[in-house]
C-alpha cells in the first residue's frame, strides 16, 4: 500500500514539474519581458519576507541563546589559552637533562652460593 502511494506521489511530482517546464518555455517564447519581470518581482517579494523575518522574528527568538553561546565561546578561548601556555612550560620542565654514562666497569663478586635460603614450602 505504501509503495502505491509513493508511486502516485512520484508521478504527481513529475507531472507538476513537466507542466512547470512547459509553462516556463511558453512564457519564454511568447513574452520574455513579462517572464523577467515576474521572476524579478518574485525574488524581491521572497527577499523582503526573508529580511522581515530576520529583523523581527529571527533576532528575538534566539538572542538569549546567541549571547550565552558567545559568552561560553569566550570562556572556552580563555581556558584554551591557559592550557596552551601552561602546557608549554610543563613540557620544558618535564625534559630531563641527558646524563653521561660513567666509564667505570663494575665487577661481580661471588658470594655465598652454596648456602640455601630458609623458605616456607607451600
Amino acid at each position: 500500500m505504501e509503495v502505491a502511494f509513493l508511486h502516485i506521489r512520484n508521478s504527481l511530482i513529475g507531472v507538476i514539474f513537466l507542466l512547470a517546464v512547459i509553462g516556463f518555455g511558453t512564457k519564454l517564447f511568447i513574452n520574455p519581458a513579462s517572464l523577467f519581470r515576474q521572476i524579478l518581482f518574485s525574488v524581491l517579494v521572497i527577499a523582503a519576507i526573508f529580511f522581515i523575518y530576520r529583523i523581527w522574528i529571527g533576532k528575538k527568538s534566539n538572542a538569549k541563546e546567541q549571547r550565552n553561546f558567545i559568552k561560553a565561546a569566550r570562556k572556552s578561548k580563555r581556558r584554551l589559552k591557559k592550557r596552551q601556555s601552561s602546557g608549554k612550560q610543563t613540557l620544558q620542565a618535564r625534559k630531563k637533562p641527558i646524563r653521561k654514562k660513567s666509564d667505570v666497569q663494575l665487577t661481580v663478586i661471588e658470594g655465598k652460593k652454596g648456602k640455601k635460603k630458609n623458605r616456607a614450602i607451600f
